[in-house]
């Protein structure tokens, strides 16, 4: 656990140092922050995402494992979360998907990332929240 709490550290400095370009340049990678549903202190998570139109897709598929993560349920709690891509950093309302919004956009990641039906195996029977990530307009 503190492994993975080490490499996410870094990963969120060099996004952070880099503005998403550099070693992420070209890569579906996002910084999602939520608010501890406990704490209420910020967390930040990066991850990957695809896009749905104008829409962030992300996954809480926990690489396959058998718990859904901390950040899923930290935004269940509060979904009004702080996204960062890029250099571009803006509040988001995060809404689990259900049905068949849900499956179109698991059939889509699974096409596009393969790894993701080898998560799914593993997760079983837990199934994997579908994320979506709507940008708040600013006023």
């Amino acid at each position: 656990m503190d492994d993975i709490r080490e490499i996410n550290r870094k990963t969120i400095d060099d996004f952070r140092a880099h503005e998403g370009g550099g070693p992420f340049e070209g890569r579906p990678i996002l910084l999602l922050t939520t608010r501890g549903r406990r704490t209420g202190k910020p967390h930040t998570t990066p991850m990957m995402y695809m896009r749905d139109g104008d829409t962030l897709v992300v996954f809480a598929s926990n690489a396959g494992g058998a718990a859904h993560t901390d950040w899923y349920h930290n935004l269940l709690a509060e979904p009004k979360v702080t996204v960062e891509i890029g250099p571009e950093v803006y509040i988001a309302i995060a809404t689990a998907t259900s049905g068949a919004e849900r499956e179109r956009l698991w059939t889509a990641a699974k096409r596009d990332y393969s790894f993701f039906s080898d998560h799914e195996k593993s997760a079983a029977p837990r199934e994997i929240p579908v994320i979506t990530l709507e940008r708040i307009p600013e006023i």
